[in-house]
């Protein structure tokens, strides 16, 4: 590990031209200093509401909150939760749809001095049991819906507490506890290696140090109104809340889930959303959806959880304002964001895979082979991250966080994160993002990247979707099936992607034998496709 090296720490000068505009209209942006970010969450959001106590702080359809209505709320939940659990750091669950209330239920448990598990009512009940069983939680804030869904989990000695049925007799003062920037303020539950969630732990300082980029990265103003599409059960949703919340912007949460993507242009433009966050394939859908609108008021669209393609960039030159930045991040729950690349009308790709961008401030990142060295500029190797701000590691899971939280050799207090995903590194520092490294594969003698035959057969002008795998036959021999969804019918056939894969990588195609299916369900109750 002697020779981990960091990438190149300065933004280029195209970037910090895009960024230099990157500014609300009415220009009123304060810097998010960077000794804001040694406190605890609700110590800066509790300077916030003093503030700017009668803005909106979340609205969801007709119901809206004040900053005051807000913070009052939380010192409620919290004060009942230091009623029955008293002072110390403990995990306490929450279970709620999405919307304003589990955004009062977070800081209230944060202002107790606990710290939050976020779960979301639409998940299957099994995960939400595994999540409290491994959590360790056995405090369960809710509201009434909330309560219907508890009711039907197995909760075993586990204590409910409706936060609507509460009495008015809590009080709305702050609780005015010292509570430690280190200390845990969330756990996160991703999809783990083993089919089983494993929790990400994160402090307070880690998120308020996110909050810091974001902020001045994107000048986010009192005036801003913020999208909110992800549960707060993850980290873009922890992140987006926040982004709004520690800025005295507006925060607007809509479920895409259960208003569909028609009703989600609406509401960017009833709600004149400046900020936009969400996954690729949800912007793909918002693309397809839109008519004539121009979204006057969406200034930055920030786009992250999967691969950004060239036509993504072309669609939002097509159907976006000329003010409006496209912005392709690269993050982890375990890190956060750190990487993003800043791209406007002007912006010109070379190649079909768009950068991820070059440095953020305290998070150096790196490219290394498998002996956990540095690579050459244009290799590809492992992306890893070196930061004081990155997750604890996971929770109650020593092992698993020793092989993927490594020390800093140079000292300093940094550790280095292995993210599991595949890049190079160019020349002037900006990262190519080449998928996960568990998708690269051997097939016949042959080293093959599935991100690679996803890309090529995504670039078909009827293909929507699509998801390659490797399919292990008798003898563990390996063919690559591609499982498309085709953009309207009819469908293209078989044998037509099949000839324009074979023209776009005929090496590839003719090595590994890639087998192309409509129906994954199908597929798996045969013995082969």
């Amino acid at each position: 590990m002697s020779d981990l090296v960091k990438c190149i720490a300065e933004v280029p000068p195209g970037q910090q031209a895009i960024r230099a505009k990157c500014f609300h209209p009415t220009g009123t942006f304060e810097q998010f200093p960077k000794e804001e970010i040694e406190q605890s969450i609700p110590q800066r959001f509790e300077k916030i509401v003093q503030r700017y106590p009668n803005r909106i702080a979340v609205k969801m359809g007709d119901h809206e909150g004040t900053y005051d209505e807000l913070n009052k709320a939380a010192n409620r939940i919290a004060h009942a939760i230091l009623k029955e659990r008293g002072d110390g750091s403990e995990p306490v669950a929450l279970l709620f749809e999405h919307g304003m209330d589990v955004i009062a239920a977070i800081l209230g448990v944060l202002k107790a001095g606990k710290f939050c598990v976020a779960l979301d009512c639409s998940c299957a009940p099994e995960r939400i049991e595994y999540i409290l069983d491994d959590s360790q939680a056995t405090l369960l804030v809710t509201n009434t819906r909330g309560s219907i869904v508890a009711n039907q989990l197995r909760l075993s000695s586990r204590q409910l507490l409706n936060f609507e049925a509460l009495d008015h007799s809590p009080s709305v003062a702050n609780p005015g506890l010292a509570i430690s920037p280190e200390a845990i303020a969330y756990l996160i539950y991703t999809s783990g290696s083993t089919g089983k969630p494993k929790g990400v732990v994160q402090n307070h300082v880690n998120l308020l140090q996110e909050i810091m980029a974001y902020t001045n990265a994107f000048h986010i103003t009192t005036e801003d109104r913020m999208s909110l599409l992800a549960s707060c059960g993850s980290g873009q949703g922890m992140m987006n809340a926040f982004s709004a919340l520690l800025n005295g912007a507006g925060l607007f949460p809509f479920d895409v889930r259960a208003e569909g993507v028609v009703r989600l242009i609406q509401y960017l433009l009833r709600e004149r959303i400046t900020l936009y966050h969400s996954s690729a394939s949800l912007f793909r859908y918002l693309i397809q959806a839109i008519d004539t609108e121009r979204f006057p008021d969406l200034r930055v669209i920030r786009l992250a959880s999967q691969q950004v393609l060239k036509e993504d960039v072309e669609s939002y030159k097509q159907h976006f304002s000329p003010g409006c930045v496209l912005v392709n991040a690269l993050s982890s729950t375990e890190t956060g964001t750190f990487r993003w690349y800043f791209m406007n009308k002007e912006t010109s790709l070379s190649e079909d895979r768009v950068p991820v961008g070059s440095a953020l401030e305290d998070k150096d990142v790196m490219v290394l082979d498998d002996e956990q060295h540095s690579v050459r500029l244009n290799d590809v190797g492992e992306i890893a991250v070196r930061s004081r701000y990155i997750s604890l590691g996971y929770w109650q899971k020593p092992e698993l966080t020793l092989t993927k939280f490594l020390p800093d050799r140079c000292g300093g207090g940094a550790r280095i994160y292995l993210t599991g995903d595949l890049g190079k590194m160019l020349p002037g520092g900006l990262l190519i993002h080449l998928g996960r490294k568990d998708h690269q594969v051997k097939i016949r003698g042959y080293r093959v990247e599935l991100g690679e035959v996803e890309r090529v057969l995504l670039a078909h002008p009827q293909v929507k979707e699509v998801g390659v795998v490797p399919w292990v036959r008798e003898l563990d021999e390996k063919d690559l099936v591609a499982y498309i969804v085709a953009r309207r019918a009819p469908a293209p056939t078989i044998s037509e992607l099949r000839g324009f894969l074979k023209k776009k990588i005929a090496g590839l195609y003719v090595a590994c034998g890639v087998h192309i299916s409509g129906n994954f369900a199908a597929d798996q109750r045969q013995s082969r496709p």
